[in-house]
């Protein structure tokens, strides 16, 4: 059975709207996007890449899909890029239709908690959500999130969108270290 592990940029006040660009995500008139870029570190990428050594799919929502799927194929050839292309993308939407643009994509059907439940119990691999706010949230509400890669980064916009929101989960801090940037990486496993 795989596991579900959100990878996720968060400020001291819990944002995560918009961290890799300006025009990035700029629902309810968010003006802060980009607030990411300047503190990235290679121990970041590190961390991240420790989750994508072994057998993964991407989990993402429809706005991260579309941003990722419109993004990444078009960098040239780089370690990153061609995880991602490789990987097979599960995606939760309403309102995309297949067939979807990247390859190795797939659409989940239905409700995407009881989508994610059942690839969790059918697959061996993990599902790492990155961004997509929404499904995260979702999947919390859920119990669905087993592990979390939370990058913390030192800085308080006040406005945004929030990763934590309505949810009462517990999870266990297994690691943590700090970057020469001052952004905290901090892994944590669910509770029960």
């Amino acid at each position: 059975m795989g596991k579900v592990i959100a990878i996720e940029h968060l400020t001291l006040d819990g944002v995560m709207q918009g961290p890799g660009g300006a025009d990035e995500d700029t629902r309810d008139g968010f003006r802060h996007g980009g607030w990411a870029t300047s503190r990235q570190d290679p121990k970041m990428q590190q961390a991240m890449g420790r989750y994508m050594a072994g057998p993964w799919s991407l989990l993402a929502g429809r706005t991260t899909y579309v941003q990722f799927a419109d993004f990444w194929p078009k960098q040239g050839p780089n370690p990153f890029t061609d995880a991602l292309t490789r990987a097979t993308k599960y995606v939760a939407s309403t309102t995309l239709a297949e067939p979807l643009p990247w390859e190795n994509s797939v659409l989940l059907k239905g409700d995407a908690a009881t989508a994610v439940a059942r690839l969790k119990e059918e697959r061996a691999e993990n599902l790492i959500v990155m961004g997509s706010g929404v499904l995260a949230r979702s999947l919390l509400r859920n119990r669905l999130v087993d592990e979390f890669l939370l990058l913390i980064h030192p800085l308080v916009l006040g406005t945004g969108r929030r990763l934590f929101t309505d949810s009462d989960s517990a999870f266990e801090l297994t690691d943590c270290t700090t970057t020469d940037t001052g952004v905290i990486i901090g892994a944590y496993t669910a509770n029960g």
